[in-house]
């Protein structure tokens, strides 16, 4: 199980998705599933989770949810355009209420000086609220920029889309 953080963040995402009657899917490339695993890692979590897609080559990203060519080519795949279609094409192909994407540099290797290692870009997407995108950078190695990513998404997801909406229910 994943650790007391993202343990919480789960649990939270999961109580508030059940009260809303909503499903979330996840669109992941360097954090390869580990949204989706903390996810599923909560018992009952199928009422709200049925399915993520890993897209860590742009090839997965284009069959797999669709995103353009024309769109990985212009930006690259570490990219506020690319994530933002990600997260689009997820909550499409999985018919979810809210979708998530990332896509990053992870290292310890693929970083530059416009992208250097730790750039990681998120996307949300929802039915009712359009979609947004969100930029970060993290420090660390390969497994803690993994981890932060993880978490940021969670927490960003319940920040942003879910606890306001808690209230009208």
């Amino acid at each position: 199980m994943a650790d007391n953080t993202l343990r919480q963040l789960s649990h939270q995402v999961g109580e508030a998705l059940g009260l809303l009657g909503a499903t979330v899917t996840t669109a992941e490339s360097c954090t390869g599933g580990w949204i989706a695993k903390v996810i599923t890692d909560v018992s009952g979590s199928s009422a709200w989770f049925e399915r993520g897609f890993v897209t860590y080559s742009n090839d997965a990203k284009h069959q797999m949810i669709g995103v353009g060519s024309d769109t990985l080519e212009t930006h690259g795949a570490v990219s506020e355009a690319v994530v933002r279609e990600m997260a689009q094409g997820a909550l499409y192909a999985a018919g979810a209420d809210y979708a998530i994407s990332v896509s990053g540099i992870a290292g310890p290797n693929g970083g530059s000086e416009e992208k250097p290692v730790g750039t990681v870009w998120f996307g949300f997407a929802s039915k009712q609220d359009g979609t947004v995108a969100h930029h970060q950078y993290f420090e660390g190695d390969r497994e803690a920029i993994r981890r932060k990513s993880t978490e940021y998404a969670l927490q960003t997801l319940w920040e942003e889309f879910l606890k306001n909406k808690l209230d009208t229910v």
